[in-house]
């Protein structure tokens, strides 16, 4: 079972790969996706 808040949700552009904002990603979604990643632990 997955911890609350061990992921985070990043937008990218698929054209350039840059990041942008989640909310600007779900409003140009032909260009953009919205990817979930995993949160890791810094040693």
């Amino acid at each position: 079972m997955a911890k609350k808040g061990s992921t985070r949700k990043i937008g990218r552009s698929a054209i350039t790969g840059k990041f942008m904002t989640v909310k600007d990603a779900r409003r140009k979604s032909r260009t953009s996706v919205v990817e979930t990643i995993k949160k890791t632990k810094n040693k």
